[in-house]
């Protein structure tokens, strides 16, 4: 704009100059300015609208580079499945998705997970529709959260293949999820939650070395329970210690069942990482208090939830694990079937000292017998 005024303010001035001396020549003169002012301003419009054109291709070509960019995006969609509602599970799936989100900053890539979270609420039925729907949408990996929703998802990938990487299964071998801990041989892996049983035992008996009869509470719907309820009758049946069996599926079968035990008159109450037992613990742990009775659990929530102690490995640094596995799969494209399920160390003992003051109960030499003694107080959720 600028470049077309002067070119307009110079033919101005020349037309008048000429004007002043008359004649044809002068009229010649001034014609040859007009003419030449017309080209001047015909070339400023051209140059003009060729730098508007340059302009624009050059913006069109920015945005077909930051387009192309954005498609370059590796979009991975993680269907991720959780049993129940209990705090260890609702811990682990705060870390898996926590772990996601932090590798996908790292390595560049997007795990679309908000869309295919789900929560089977312990029901079989449930479980099967959710494992249909994330089949249906074609995800790239499911992450089942404990044994039973493992089982299912497997199931339901025995044709498709889509990797599962499961969270918090206890023994996937005698599952039958995994041909081998360090060689799943399918598309199946993940991480375990393995209890130390004997471990938990020894600290029950270093509490209270004068018991004579132990309760075992557990569901016979979870696969997890087995083979701890075998390891513990058999510590105990060593030590010359009566034991007493009693089950649930829910949570007034549970309560019942704790009822039974303290009817029973049991000196303590052993649960290995049963997601059903631990589901109805704040319904239940007062009354073992009331009744004198320490509750040894398999999992820190319990003791969160009121139970005297809670055994076994840190639920984040599972969930974390278990987030690992699924980029490596997913983004560097190792193989479910040849990446090892992996086990965390299994020595953090949580006592809750709100229970262990109730019930009068010196824990002190636990700190000897672990790799880490924690205390924690009762309440529904981690922080």
């Amino acid at each position: 704009m600028k470049k077309k005024t002067a070119a307009l303010f110079m033919t101005a001035v020349m037309t008048a100059a000429l004007a002043g001396c008359g004649g044809a020549g002068a009229q010649e003169n001034a014609d040859a300015a007009q003419e030449s002012g017309a080209e001047t301003e015909e070339t400023a419009a051209e140059s003009g609208a060729e730098a508007e054109a340059d302009t624009q291709e050059e913006s069109s070509a920015e945005t077909e580079e930051v387009a192309g960019g954005a498609e370059d995006t590796a979009v991975f969609k993680v269907g991720i499945v959780q049993y129940v509602d209990d705090a260890s599970l609702n811990q682990i799936e705060a870390a898996i998705e926590a772990e996601l989100d932090a590798k996908a900053a790292e390595l560049g890539v997007t795990f679309d997970y908000a869309d295919y979270v789900y929560n089977g609420q312990a029901d079989a039925t449930v479980l099967n529709q959710i494992a249909t729907e994330l089949v249906a949408s074609e995800v790239d990996v499911i992450v089942p959260i404990a044994t039973p929703v493992a089982m299912i998802m497997q199931n339901a990938t025995a044709d498709n293949q889509i990797p599962v990487v499961f969270s918090a299964v206890s023994d996937p071998v005698g599952a039958g999820l995994v041909e081998s801990m360090d060689a799943p041989g399918s598309n199946i892996t993940g991480t375990s939650d393995a209890l130390d049983t004997e471990a938990i035992m020894d600290l029950m008996f270093a509490a209270n070395p004068d018991i004579k009869k132990v309760g075992l509470l557990y569901s016979k719907s979870e696969d997890a329970s087995t083979q701890p309820v075998k390891d513990a009758t058999a510590y105990c049946e060593a030590k010359g210690v009566v034991v007493e069996e009693k089950t649930g599926t829910t949570n007034d079968e549970v309560t019942l069942a704790a009822d039974a035990l303290i009817a029973d008159g049991c000196d303590a109450v052993f649960t290995p990482t049963d997601n059903t037992v631990m589901t109805a613990e704040l319904a239940i742990y007062e009354k073992f208090i009331d009744a004198g009775i320490p509750h040894y659990c398999g999992a820190d929530s319990f003791a969160l939830n009121g139970a005297f102690l809670g055994y076994g490995v840190n639920y984040e640094e599972l969930g974390t694990a278990t987030a690992d596995i699924v980029a490596d799969i997913l983004v560097n494209g190792a193989d479910p079937a040849a990446t090892p399920v992996v086990t965390l160390d299994n020595g953090i003992a949580t006592v809750n000292t709100e229970t262990a003051a109730a019930l009068n109960l010196d824990y002190s030499m636990f700190a000897d017998m672990c790799e880490e003694l924690k205390e924690i107080t009762t309440a529904q959720e981690f922080e």
